[in-house]
């Protein structure tokens, strides 16, 4: 390496160009009026207004839940924006008993349609991810669905599917899964996009695809050896292996294992405690912090650095002007575009 620099004086000045124009190009994705240290300028300030996909119970603020044949589509996605004390918490709760919270055409297209609302939402500070149905994450794709479809159209439909998880991998608040039950293959990867995964002992968690003669089609191979080593991964992949919760945290797949209590929801319950925990910090903070780990995490150490010094300078012009530490949701509402 030093004959080769010595070589070609210009090479290194052409590395750091390069990593110079990857730290900018992570930078641009905290939004259309950030700048690099040096050129702050003043974010802009705008609103999102969306209806939410969720009907209240009778009589005030409790939460129905709904297990019948009978749930409407509309309904199979319940998008709730909690309040007082948990104001900037969103749960984001499935809802598809008789099929087993599987991944149909219609659920993808409501998960896009609420995702791409959360991530211009300044008002979000965490989104758990959850189910409505007792003992049931997400059983993966449609199977039943799929199995009507022609072969021209399967390629599109587990493309929307790996395309609707990354964009939950891509949110710019923390993420978590509360997974109180059946996790499998694309309900696995759909918890593996969320930052962090906590689930009931009882739970069962595993990419099985193997077994269909196929392989993970939502981003299973890629996260899950990120999220608990490549050979580990190949060897639960490879052996379409299920984990229960202890097993799983066990081997780093997920954070928290709690028993399951008698209303079946002891990891929601895990994961409403960590977003508590997430509230009061600096809004601002927690998305760069965010971002300069995902995008640290896919390069070398000496650009993840850069990363995260151009990270940190973004979110030092935003303390010193007091917004970091004077704006929270149990103040006032904020609008920083981050």
């Amino acid at each position: 390496m030093a004959v080769a620099a010595s070589a070609a004086p210009g090479a290194l000045g052409t590395l750091q160009a390069s990593r110079a124009r990857l730290v900018a190009a992570c930078c641009a994705r905290l939004g259309p009026r950030w700048r690099l240290p040096g050129s702050w300028t003043c974010p802009r300030v705008d609103s999102t207004i969306w209806a939410r996909g969720w009907t209240p119970a009778a009589g005030g603020a409790a939460w129905q839940r709904g297990y019948s044949a009978e749930v409407k589509t509309e309904d199979e996605l319940r998008v709730r924006y909690l309040e007082e004390e948990n104001r900037g918490i969103v749960v984001l709760g499935i809802n598809r008993a008789y099929a087993k919270n599987s991944l149909s055409k219609n659920l993808i297209k409501m998960l896009s349609k609420a995702v791409d609302a959360l991530k211009s939402d300044k008002k979000v500070r965490t989104i758990i991810v959850r189910s409505e149905v007792p003992g049931i994450f997400c059983a993966g794709a449609d199977l039943k669905e799929r199995a009507k479809m022609s072969s021209s159209e399967v390629g599109p439909f587990v493309s929307k599917i790996r395309a609707m998880i990354n964009e939950i991998a891509n949110l710019p608040v923390p993420t978590i899964a509360a997974i109180d039950g059946l996790a499998l293959g694309g309900g696995l990867e759909l918890a593996l996009a969320c930052d962090i995964r906590v689930a009931a002992s009882s739970a069962k968690m595993g990419l099985v695809e193997t077994k269909l003669a196929i392989i993970p089609g939502g981003g299973g191979t890629q996260r899950l050896p990120r999220a608990i080593g490549m050979s580990l991964a190949k060897e639960l992949i490879f052996s379409a292996r299920v984990l229960d919760g202890q097993e799983a945290k066990s081997v780093g797949l997920i954070s928290h294992v709690l028993e399951q209590n008698q209303e079946g929801d002891a990891a929601y319950r895990k994961a409403l405690d960590l977003a508590r925990e997430f509230l009061p910090q600096g809004p601002v903070a927690m998305r760069v912090a965010k971002l300069a780990i995902n995008q640290g995490m896919e390069v070398d150490l000496v650009t993840g650095l850069a990363i995260e010094e151009a990270c940190y300078a973004q979110s030092l012009d935003i303390c010193q002007l007091g917004y970091a530490y004077m704006i929270t949701p149990q103040q006032k509402p904020w609008s920083l575009s981050l």
